[in-house]
């Protein structure tokens, strides 16, 4: 009997070590594929760093990182989705581009990992809401802010303006004061086309207000409607006044930065991710240091949009539909507080979305943060709000109108004729 039972314990003790060790080799077996487009330092470096310590903490998981300059990512994700193999995480601003790609599947529904503390940590919700539709939530934000306008404080005093503009008028006039100055006022590149669609995107949202576009996106208004072609035309005052570099059709968003950390342009406009790429860019790698200000894009007169109205947006991550429970978790600490307080203190986010992270934030951004919470309306960038065809088609009709190829009623009649399609589905 003694025989028996020290034989029964033993097979019990071997198989239970047999068990063990085929858990652990399953557990290893996990890969989780992350790509992200943080191609520069500091936020390269940190990105890694995060993975290597969550790697370290978790030896069953291996994360693989891919790095991809934002059109590259963009044209290389447009493709694996359409081979149905989505990274596990990838770069996402959200709104209408991930929503085509939950109806399609190819996401992955986060609602119940979500819910709890995890949620609870966001203290911007309408951030986080453009991550989710009716059916549930495929990802989460990382930066959240405000587009507005980054300038060099020592050529705008060179060219003797004391204040930044408050209104358009003034703003063209400070241009012009510029120009005069023997200062390039507005770096710009437009080769990729979205820095430039800000341009229209915000004299819109001035000039129309939020009953404008809930009116062509209801359907109950059109992209074509006055408010959309008067913007292209005070865009049109600006372009007549060529303030911006030669060639700038043919520019990069790299080269944009560039320009403006090596202090070669007096301003440029753009989201609170500018800073860390203009210093990254920059040929010091210290950018403009103090003599970087920001202010909001000007109200234009007689127009129905607030003064506080903004129109921004930030990144974040999305989870693709193969993606494993370790890939949410890994997510999950990506977003943690001490990660996101890590990326605020190196400077590689400038719109922190975390609870109790807000109050690290040093001037400019502060400034960025400030008119992102004061919004009484948020208008998140069209070519993510919107479906990716009416985007793509405002990114290519705006093009025009910096390159002198379309009136504003044409390039607002473009969009119109895609959004008139797209947005009866």
């Amino acid at each position: 009997m003694k025989h028996s039972r020290r034989f029964l314990i033993a097979v019990l003790a071997v198989a239970l070590v047999l068990m063990a060790v085929s858990s652990v080799r399953a557990q290893d077996k996990v890969t989780v594929t992350w790509w992200h487009i943080n191609t520069g330092d500091p936020g390269l470096t940190d990105w890694q760093t995060m993975a290597d310590k969550y790697m370290a903490d978790h030896p069953n998981v291996s994360i693989e990182i891919t790095v991809l300059a934002n059109e590259d990512f963009k044209a290389r994700l447009a493709t694996v989705m359409q081979g149905g193999d989505p990274p596990d995480l990838f770069q996402s601003w959200g709104g209408g581009v991930l929503r085509a790609f939950a109806e399609a599947g190819l996401v992955r529904d986060i609602s119940a990992q979500l819910e709890g503390e995890w949620k609870d940590s966001f203290a911007a919700q309408s951030a986080l809401a453009l991550y989710a539709d009716a059916n549930g939530t495929y990802g989460v934000p990382w930066t959240w802010g405000a587009v507005g306008f980054f300038y060099n404080k020592a050529l705008f005093a060179k060219a003797g303006i004391d204040t930044p503009p408050a209104t358009w008028s003034e703003f063209l006039t400070d241009v012009q004061k510029l120009k005069d100055a023997g200062i390039q006022p507005i770096s710009l590149g437009e080769s990729e086309k979205w820095p430039g669609h800000f341009w229209w995107v915000y004299l819109a949202v001035r000039i129309g207000g939020q009953e404008a576009f809930d009116a062509a996106y209801g359907r109950t208004g059109s992209f074509a409607d006055a408010p959309y072609v008067e913007a292209g035309k005070k865009l049109q005052e600006l372009i007549a006044l060529e303030p911006f570099a030669d060639g700038f059709l043919g520019l990069t968003y790299n080269d944009q930065s560039a320009a403006m950390g090596n202090g070669e342009a007096a301003m440029e406009l753009m989201g609170q991710w500018a800073p860390d790429v203009e210093r990254s860019n920059s040929a010091s790698g210290e950018g403009l240091g103090e003599d970087l200000g920001w202010f909001p894009f000007p109200a234009v007169e007689g127009g129905k949009g607030d003064p506080s109205d903004v129109m921004g947006g930030g990144d974040g991550f999305a989870v693709g539909k193969n993606a494993e429970d370790e890939a949410v978790d890994f997510l999950r600490f990506l977003t943690s507080k001490e990660n996101q307080l890590t990326m605020v203190g190196t400077g590689s986010v400038g719109g922190p979305v975390i609870v109790g992270t807000e109050e690290s934030v040093k001037a400019p951004l502060d400034q960025v943060m400030a008119a992102r919470n004061n919004a009484k309306y948020f208008q998140l960038y069209y070519d993510q709000f919107l479906p990716p065809a009416v985007g793509e088609a405002v990114n290519d009709a705006v093009e025009t109108l910096f390159a002198g190829t379309a009136s504003p009623e044409e390039a607002a009649q473009a969009i119109e004729d895609v959004a008139a399609v797209e947005l009866q589905k």
